[in-house]
């Protein structure tokens, strides 16, 4: 993103107002791959449900990656998902930090809204059209 400069002052301003075309704050994560182990659930204190699980992506022309997944208070259709599943992960991406053994350590994992059937192409083109839409594309 470009600044602006007033008076030896940096702005984090935009240096014009033309459209962006991926508007700022925009967290957008897309992920097509496998499980690479059961889905793990977990009860938080707060009450929340949490699933996770690990995601391997793989490019023909790249290694594969493998990345790790958490999905909060996840749908009733999670229960059906299990290694070797090819699924569609959609969500964002965080950092988080906790304490582990006396210090504080971090943890950067994508966080899901919707995990679907990478059969599913009409559930994931309906779900991925609404944030896609706010992208200017055009």
């Amino acid at each position: 993103m470009a600044t602006s400069v007033t008076r030896g002052t940096a702005s984090l301003a935009p240096a014009s107002t033309a459209p962006q075309l991926v508007p700022c704050g925009t967290n957008l994560v897309v992920l097509r791959g496998v499980i690479r182990r059961d889905p793990e659930y977990r009860s938080l204190p707060s009450g929340d449900e949490l699933l996770s699980f690990d995601l391997t992506v793989r490019d023909d022309d790249l290694p594969a990656e493998t990345v790790p997944v958490a999905w909060l208070n996840p749908a009733v259709s999670a229960s059906k998902l299990a290694e070797s599943d090819d699924v569609v992960v959609i969500g964002r991406v965080r950092r988080r930090f906790f304490r582990a053994a006396g210090s504080t350590a971090s943890r950067t994992e994508v966080l899901a809204e919707k995990v679907l059937s990478a059969r599913s192409f009409a559930r994931i083109r309906t779900s991925l059209e609404p944030r896609v839409a706010g992208l200017n594309l055009e």
